[in-house]
């Protein structure tokens, strides 16, 4: 598993893309900011395709259900690792899903 940072990319299971946004920014990987707990949450999905007169795009990102190291923290805060996982606001609510597609990143790396 890598370590997932700024320009990481996450999207939902529709390949809208989440806007990613670091709350430290001391702690880099190539000189990028590394996200950490609850920086995946709450962020804006854009290009979602996913819509239609009863279909609601992924706007936004919900509650991350894994992906949060278990051992290393930065400022206390658990480090955000490419096996992330979370549900998003589109429909069908509850099943999709927003996940790492390309960590952008090969040099860092930890097991949990």
């Amino acid at each position: 598993m890598r370590w997932i940072h700024s320009d990481s990319v996450i999207t939902c299971d529709h390949d809208g893309r989440v806007e990613n946004r670091p709350s430290r920014q001391w702690v880099t990987v190539t000189g990028v900011p590394v996200l950490v707990d609850d920086d995946p949450e709450g962020r804006t999905i854009v290009a979602c395709p996913n819509y239609g007169p009863t279909i609601k795009p992924c706007t936004t990102t919900l509650t991350v259900r894994v992906g949060y190291s278990d051992w290393v923290r930065v400022d206390g805060h658990r480090v955000v690792l490419s096996h992330l996982e979370g549900f998003t606001n589109g429909t069908p609510p509850g099943l999709v899903k927003h996940t790492v597609r390309d960590p952008r990143q090969q040099f860092l790396g930890a097991d949990r």
